[in-house]
């Protein structure tokens, strides 16, 4: 079911991500079903790292099961490394990702779409980072983890963790 987001998001031709309107009654009334009827766990939310933090909230209160989130990641990490990997890392893409470049995309949205694609061909250079280019990205991971705990409300939840893993 389309709950209004989509893998990654849509970067728009400026820059920015498109907004959303998620329906978080779908989420519960889908996932109550699925629970009820089914006898499954709940329903799951991709496409989820791209909207903005606040709403965060509303997937436990809607009973949401799993909500996919490695695109922010992916953006995080790729917004506080340096400056001339990652552009090493987008022409790598241009040279050998060309024919996914869709038409009428600038070179951004071609970038967003494709740029999980770098990260296996750069794994060498990424672990090699020194520490000190390493920890924006740890900082900046650190943070946004912070907050999606606690808009998740999945703090001080080991003991129900440890009762079913």
């Amino acid at each position: 079911m389309q709950t209004g987001t989509s893998h990654g998001g849509i970067l728009l031709p400026d820059g920015s991500i498109a907004a959303v309107q998620l329906d978080f009654s779908m989420l519960e009334n889908t996932g109550r079903i699925a629970r009820e009827k089914y006898h499954l766990g709940g329903v799951v939310q991709h496409g989820a790292s791209t909207l903005p933090i606040d709403v965060f909230d509303q997937f436990p209160r809607h009973h949401t099961l799993e909500i996919h989130l490695a695109t922010g990641f992916q953006n995080i990490i790729y917004d506080q490394m340096p400056a001339e990997l990652r552009e090493y890392m987008y022409l790598w893409l241009e040279h050998h990702c060309q024919d996914e470049w869709q038409a009428g995309s600038t070179r951004e949205q071609f970038i967003y779409r494709t740029r999980k694609k770098a990260f296996g061909p750069f794994k060498q250079e990424l672990w090699e980072l020194s520490e000190q280019e390493k920890q924006p990205i740890l900082d900046a991971l650190e943070q946004q983890f912070s907050l999606l705990f606690e808009k998740l409300n999945i703090f001080n939840t080991k003991e129900v963790v440890e009762t079913y893993v």
